[in-house]
């Protein structure tokens, strides 16, 4: 039944590619809100746990949109 393989790799295929786009998407969520945090930060007059939580939010997102980019 070879036919039987290739439908459990066509799924499994899915599931990555959903997977994949689902790690990409949050990891711009992650960089869209470390940017918000860090705008909020300097429009109130800036605040060092503000600059720092932007920009581990923005290394966090980037991060994770490099890992991903090299795991395929």
């Amino acid at each position: 039944m070879p036919r039987d393989g290739d439908r459990v790799a066509s799924v499994s295929d899915a599931l990555m590619s959903w997977y994949s786009r689902a790690v990409l998407v949050f990891g711009a969520v992650f960089v869209a809100i470390g940017v918000a945090i860090l705008v909020v930060t300097a429009v109130n007059g800036g605040g060092v746990v503000g600059f720092v939580m932007g920009a581990l939010f923005v290394a966090l997102g980037v991060a994770r949109i490099q890992l991903e980019r090299k795991r395929k």
